[in-house]
């Protein structure tokens, strides 16, 4: 397996900071054709899969979806978040085929067909009502070889749930779990891409 770059770790401080390292591998592992962010925020897991796709020279699509507004849980903020997502994809990866799409997750789940996507990443508004819409909303997306990631499976405060959602399907799937960073779990749509990955390498690492 590849080896993380960190050089532009510092320039986007996240709650994801501690994944970065995994889904850079994870991307240039696999080498996912079309990947899709809902939510992306200040872009920090974001850069990283484009980070990884810039280093392995591969031909991806990228989607970072989101309204750049804030909700309950980030709280509001100003055009500027979206506006230094903007100039990092302009300047540290203009190369690549990234598309930012303010827009809900509603309004842009119509555009992707079904078994489109290989790698969906899940991290929007936290609550459990939420977090199972967006799953239930976008399953049809995945490709039968897929990956789906979920953050913040490991905050239990307030009316965050995405953990109670993720402890009701993780045992349907082939799947890991990182509690670092306020959590991560990832479910491997196809079994063998599981056990691939478990054999290549150890994921001991990753928990920092």
């Amino acid at each position: 397996m590849r080896h993380y770059n960190t050089e532009f770790d510092t320039s986007v401080p996240s709650a994801w900071a501690g994944h970065y390292p995994f889904a850079y591998d994870l991307v240039r592992h696999f080498k996912p054709n079309n990947i899709v962010e809902l939510g992306s925020y200040a872009g920090g897991s974001l850069f990283a899969m484009c980070q990884a796709v810039q280093d392995e020279y591969y031909p991806a699509f990228i989607h970072a979806i989101d309204t750049w507004q804030g909700d309950a849980h980030s709280g509001l903020y100003s055009n500027e978040v979206y506006e230094s997502v903007l100039k990092t994809v302009s300047t540290k990866f203009q190369n690549l085929s990234i598309g930012l799409h303010r827009m809900t997750f509603d309004e842009a789940v119509k555009v992707y067909p079904d078994y489109s996507i290989d790698l969906l990443h899940i991290d929007g508004y936290h609550t459990y009502e939420a977090v199972k819409h967006d799953w239930e909303t976008w399953l049809r997306k995945v490709s039968t070889t897929g990956i789906v990631l979920f953050h913040d499976i490991a905050v239990k405060e307030g009316d965050f749930g995405v953990y109670k959602f993720w402890d009701e399907i993780k045992n349907d799937y082939k799947h890991y779990e990182f509690y670092h960073s306020y959590g991560l779990g990832v479910i491997f749509m196809n079994a063998e891409m599981f056990w691939q990955l478990q054999q290549v390498n150890a994921f001991n690492k990753y928990h920092a």
